[in-house]
């Protein structure tokens, strides 16, 4: 594997980790939280300097489905997460606070709240619609050959990780904080960290699942499609 491209997984990985880091936020710490917050969105700037090409790209070919997809999906990420830097700063008690900042706490805690809770599930998703792309790497860099029992057992953890992720999404009322039936987080102090992690990352492999399997059913569609437009013009 080419050395720039496994700056961008390890990367990636990295803000993988701040990310389940900054949901935890109570947890951890308020400062803590504010500094592993501008950490991350410093990699996710370097992310998208390193993958400067897909904005040369946005113009050329075709869009399918799936592409349209992916775009709008990571156009969300990007607002997500520009809504959560602004939002931090005007929030900041360490990093930032000595900018003159006054007023608009309000706006600034609903706009973090909504800007979090969805930039966690948009992120998920854009980790699901390229899973594809990532094993296939991971399966070049370990030199893994395809193997139905492999696959199934996979497909068994993933389903297992999703249920569990159902459970941790309606126990932890995420959708509150999605749609603002509420304007406060709340944590249960006396929760172990690595359970809360372990509720998260499943949250995280369930929308990663959703996406997953939602662009191979688009893939299938759109070859359904052109197999029909093929037998037709014969």
């Amino acid at each position: 594997m080419k050395p720039k491209m496994m700056l961008k997984m390890g990367l990636d990985l990295v803000m993988i980790v701040l990310l389940l880091c900054q949901m935890a936020y109570m947890l951890i710490g308020e400062a803590a939280h504010e500094w592993m917050g501008t950490a991350m969105f410093v990699l996710f700037l370097l992310h998208h300097v390193l993958n400067w090409r897909w904005y040369r790209h946005l113009v050329k070919g075709k869009y399918t489905a799936l592409r349209i997809l992916q775009t709008v999906v990571d156009f969300l990420v990007l607002l997500a997460m520009i809504g959560l830097m602004v939002s931090g700063i005007m929030l900041s008690r360490e990093v930032f606070a000595f900018l003159p900042i006054r007023g608009g706490m309000g706006f600034a805690r609903i706009l973090h709240m909504l800007a979090a809770y969805w930039g966690f599930i948009l992120m998920s998703v854009h980790l699901g619609l390229h899973w594809g792309m990532i094993m296939g790497m991971a399966r070049k860099i370990g030199r893994v050959s395809p193997s139905r029992v492999r696959t199934w057992i996979v497909r068994l953890f993933a389903l297992a990780v999703s249920g569990f992720g159902i459970y941790a999404f309606l126990k932890n009322n995420i959708a509150d904080y999605l749609f603002v039936r509420s304007q406060f987080v709340f944590f249960d102090m006396e929760q172990p960290l690595y359970l809360f992690f372990a509720e998260y990352l499943a949250m995280m492999g369930l929308w990663a699942c959703i996406a997953y399997y939602a662009a191979r059913l688009i893939q299938k569609g759109a070859g359904r499609r052109i197999g029909k437009t093929t037998d037709s013009r014969r």
